[in-house]
């Protein structure tokens, strides 16, 4: 069989990735009707099983053969044989039509309001007792609602849910940028850490700039508690001599038992020896914790469901 050249968009012999794009959009609404008709190797079955006029069929595979500038059927009256070529592309193209349907499969599971996933980011302290009692709580009423956990600091998480990666995240400060939405939960108190055999240690309050002149042990640049330390230090008058930066806080808090300086930190899950923690008095050391999520951006029911289950923890986000 010989087809006469189609001005329609064909595989570029370059490999230019714009040509490929174009070939799969102009191919792909007919993937599922030539598995169809290489199945039966019979337009009229194929087409009673697809429920479309046999017309319609016929007229798609011929200009398949034509975009694709290949024979796919030798035709024998009115059954149909695939050619190598034809027998070659089904292969391809049911893997690609079950890996759409395992997709597909995969986004509606996603969605169930029983069963579905939510994708929840947190920061590294709130992660030792707080999310997981949250999860704990919000599955007494659904029990099967499936989490993907990450557990990163505030401007990480910001970026995982601009790139749709996160659904909600829990993070501090609490952002305030046109394309997310955030609502305050709670509020979580900042303590002055010092080695248990600090000139402080016996002291329970101390104002923030009695430490002037010490040490600080902070989280990096980028993270939430770093950029509230260097906020309360500069309200107390000084720029905090940096010692080391970390990742995470309890690290910072063997590092003050070590006594490789201080640190302001919230409350820890579980007192660690060797340190002594203060109440800052002046100025207010607190960070606000809230919940975020990108505007305008659709929820799924067990998003909508774990969402208003946030919003309800209103002051009573964080263990008294």
């Amino acid at each position: 069989m010989v087809h006469q050249p189609s001005s329609q968009a064909r595989l570029s012999p370059t490999g230019d990735t714009q040509d490929t794009t174009d070939m799969a959009m102009l191919l792909a609404p007919r993937l599922a009707h030539f598995a169809g008709v290489a199945r039966t190797e019979h337009v009229t079955r194929a087409a009673q099983e697809l429920q479309v006029p046999q017309s319609t069929l016929s007229r798609a595979m011929v200009r398949l053969e034509q975009d694709l500038g290949v024979d796919l059927f030798a035709r024998h009256g009115r059954t149909l044989s695939l050619t190598p070529a034809g027998r070659a592309f089904l292969t391809s193209v049911e893997r690609a039509l079950a890996e759409i349907e395992r997709a597909a499969d995969e986004v509606r599971a996603d969605a169930d309001p029983a069963t579905g996933k939510v994708a929840f980011g947190f920061l590294h302290t709130m992660g030792a007792e707080t999310v997981p009692a949250l999860i704990q709580a919000f599955r007494v009423d659904y029990p099967r609602v499936r989490f993907s956990l990450v557990q990163t600091y505030g401007e990480a998480m910001l970026e995982k849910l601009r790139a749709g990666e996160l659904d909600l995240c829990l993070t501090s400060p609490v952002p305030d940028a046109p394309d997310l939405v955030a609502r305050r939960l709670d509020e979580q108190k900042l303590r002055l850490v010092v080695p248990a055999d600090h000139r402080l240690a016996a002291r329970r309050r101390v104002r923030l700039a009695e430490a002037a002149d010490e040490t600080f042990v902070t989280l990096e640049p980028g993270y939430g508690l770093r950029r509230i330390t260097d906020d309360l230090c500069k309200q107390a008058g000084f720029k905090p001599r940096i010692a080391f930066e970390g990742e995470e806080a309890e690290t910072l808090r063997g590092l003050v038992a070590a006594g490789l300086g201080v640190a302001l930190l919230p409350p820890p899950a579980f007192p660690r020896p060797g340190v002594v923690e203060l109440t800052v008095t002046s100025p207010r050391a607190a960070r606000e914790i809230g919940v975020a999520w990108l505007d305008g951006h659709p929820d799924t029911p067990p998003v909508a469901a774990f969402k208003k289950f946030l919003l309800s923890r209103r002051g009573g986000l964080l263990p008294a």
